[in-house]
């Protein structure tokens, strides 16, 4: 007999998503995502100076406000011919490099841990860490309560089959807490060559305002080696132990088989430290941006379907027939593409990387799995560890590289017109910005954001999006606590301001 469920909201995201499940005999046949809110920020940016873009496109998001000032800026540098100099780019990477490492340990243990850790475990803690004593005795005091608010984020909580080993759960209970320090370690690095965190205001066309001084490199890398050392010792042991004991969300999740990364990390000879490419169904081949186009078709908006983001409309139509989400369904030569960590490992493992292709190697080696293994729930858990490492070993080359008093900005005129595309990697996945000017003045401005990849409806076709495609067959044991869903869907990080900007 078939039952439908709502999740809605899924929590523990950043946003607003409701995911709808048909299930039959214990298993998702069909699902359904829904971006439920909508902002207008690329309207809002219409009739403005381009130099207003930066700043206002991060405030699509909070979380992720990085990404998006510097796929702005790359948008600009290119309508401006603007060439940056060595200290400029060095410090965005620098900047980018902080904000990928703080949000990937946010996903594991602020957002996804929960779904496989037992925080019940804290209650039978009989040590003496003040820290863990102290949430002892707010959990205690919340699962008395039965509150939801400020109960969060352990509580609405479903049931389901988390960790057995008390002192995994523990030690993994006090890693979450160690998270949030290195998380806010993390945006201090950051906002050493960015000026603040979140919504950095020395992002500008050019470069970066802040300068390039000896004190900033030195505290920049203090931060960065306890940063790496966390990620060694803790971060990557515990994402092991989470998939050793979850061996079966190796091979639950499985997305549409597809695979995009515009690449990120500029390397200052043309190159990309996180190299871009496409693998479709396997079949590796460059990505060519006039290729994207945008279908409309189940979502809340008037524009004609199938639209390249140069000509696209965000024109809002909350009572259309048929649509079911404020998404757009980004698509490639008319397919879904999974975008995020697992799409970028995946692409640099293709392609031969120098440092990714054995660090891969090296944990397939360890649990005992194949390349093939990874387009899953676990394999993107652990891609984005294997990526965090990378990104904070790449951090002290670039940091090495920094020449103090030297230039961190080129100078430049605004054209009256002009067009530019903007094509970065958020941590979360490929983030592009396209923007066309004239009279001085912002004519149209359109972003494909990861979790637009991600989350996307179904298009004119029926085909489901990533994440609709990886819910089918993801077995339900409790339909009043669908544990199992929410541990796919939350593998892919969504961030839903971003989607439905």
């Amino acid at each position: 007999m078939s039952t439908k469920i709502d999740i809605n909201p899924l929590t523990r995201i950043e946003g607003h998503l409701a995911i709808k499940l048909e299930i039959d005999s214990g298993q998702v046949t069909r699902a359904y995502c829904a971006g439920e809110m909508f902002r207008g920020i690329e309207t809002i940016l219409r009739g403005r100076s381009p130099l207003d873009a930066q700043q206002i496109t991060q405030r699509i998001c909070g979380v992720c406000p990085i990404s998006h000032g510097m796929a702005s800026l790359k948008a600009q540098e290119q309508a401006y011919q603007v060439v940056l100099t060595d200290n400029g780019r060095l410090m965005r990477n620098l900047i980018l490099g902080a904000n990928y490492i703080q949000s990937h340990i946010m996903h594991f243990y602020h957002l996804s841990a929960l779904d496989f850790i037992d925080i019940t475990a804290i209650l039978e803690y009989r040590g003496a860490d003040a820290a863990l004593l102290d949430l002892q005795a707010w959990v205690k005091a919340q699962f008395a309560s039965k509150s939801i608010f400020p109960g969060a984020p352990f509580l609405p909580r479903y049931k389901g089959d988390y960790l057995q080993d008390l002192d995994v759960n523990i030690g993994a209970i006090k890693h979450y807490l160690e998270a949030l320090e290195m998380r806010a370690m993390a945006q201090e690095a950051l906002a050493l060559f960015a000026a603040k965190a979140p919504h950095p205001t020395a992002l500008i066309p050019g470069g970066v305002t802040e300068k390039a001084t000896a004190k900033k490199i030195a505290a920049y890398a203090s931060i960065l080696a306890r940063l790496r050392t966390f990620i060694e010792r803790v971060y990557l042991p515990d994402v092991v132990a989470v998939a050793s004991a979850f061996p079966a969300y190796f091979k639950l999740g499985k997305g549409c088989g597809n695979f995009l990364a515009f690449g990120a990390f500029d390397q200052g000879d043309g190159g990309l430290f996180l190299p871009g490419g496409r693998l479709t169904q396997g079949q590796a081949a460059p990505v060519d941006q006039a290729k994207i186009t945008e279908d409309t078709t189940t979502a809340f908006f008037s524009s004609p379907s199938g639209l390249h983001p140069f000509a696209g409309d965000s024109t809002p139509a909350p009572h259309k027939p048929g649509a079911y989400s404020w998404l757009k369904a980004p698509r490639y030569e008319d397919q879904p593409y999974e975008v995020g960590p697992l799409a970028r490992m995946l692409v640099a493992h293709q392609a031969g990387h120098a440092q990714a292709k054995p660090l891969i190697a090296g944990l397939l080696g360890k649990l005992g799995l194949d390349a093939g293994d990874l387009d899953s729930v676990m394999g993107r858990h652990a891609a984005r560890a294997l990526e965090c490492k990378l990104v904070a070993e790449a951090c002290a080359g670039w940091l090495a590289r920094l020449q103090p008093g030297q230039p961190t900005f080129a100078d430049f005129n605004l054209p009256a017109s002009g067009k530019g595309v903007g094509l970065t990697e958020a941590p979360r996945g490929a983030l592009g910005h396209w923007i066309e000017i004239a009279d001085h003045k912002i004519k149209n401005y359109q972003c494909v954001v990861p979790t637009t990849w991600n989350s996307s409806p179904r298009d004119a076709k029926g085909v489901a999006g990533p994440i609709e495609q990886a819910l089918r067959g993801a077995p339900v044991a409790d339909s009043d606590n669908p544990i199992e869903a929410a541990r796919v869907v939350r593998s892919f990080d969504p961030c839903l301001a971003c989607a439905v900007h």
